[in-house]
């Protein structure tokens, strides 16, 4: 186990959350990730890192794994311009995080606050949720209030958006 996801479970036990977790081999799809983690309850998440064209704003987009996300559309809406998705190093700068591993739980290491959450708003509508802590060889499933709970703690601006 990482120290990436041993910090993911620290906070969760920090903050009182419970949840509950299933290792599995990596995982770099949904369509992979359905395949081990499919009869979990919940909403299944899909996690983008995209930055502005100048490279001074970086968002971490967390919609429904069923969803497709139009950037041009996107940006429109956040009122951003040629968008495109961070390169690794930005992940790993900002987030923290490797290629695949992508979650919101990368917030963790986002220490500045410099990345904005776009949470789609439909996540909301479920109760609960189902993420990589991390790491892309384990989901964790909480409930959606408790995703709530650290998304405060993260102290990171968040913004909800129907995607």
């Amino acid at each position: 186990m990482s120290n990436n996801e041993n910090k993911v479970y620290e906070v969760l036990k920090e903050l009182n959350i419970n949840f509950e977790k299933r290792e599995h081999p990596a995982v770099f799809t949904c369509e992979e990730a359905e395949e081990f983690t499919g009869d979990m309850r919940g909403v299944h998440t899909k996690n983008l890192f995209l930055r502005n064209y100048k490279g001074n704003n970086h968002y971490l987009v967390v919609t429904k794994d069923s969803k497709t996300l139009n950037i041009k559309e996107f940006e429109k809406r956040i009122g951003e311009k040629n968008m495109s998705f961070a390169s690794k190093e930005r992940l790993m700068k900002y987030l923290g995080l490797t290629p695949g591993g992508v979650s919101i739980f990368g917030l963790i290491n986002d220490e500045t606050n410099s990345v904005k959450l776009i949470m789609d708003k439909s996540i909301l509508e479920n109760e609960y949720i189902n993420s990589h802590p991390n790491a892309n060889t384990a989901t964790v499933n909480l409930s959606v209030n408790d995703l709530k709970k650290f998304v405060k703690w993260s102290g990171n601006e968040v913004e909800y958006l129907d995607i």
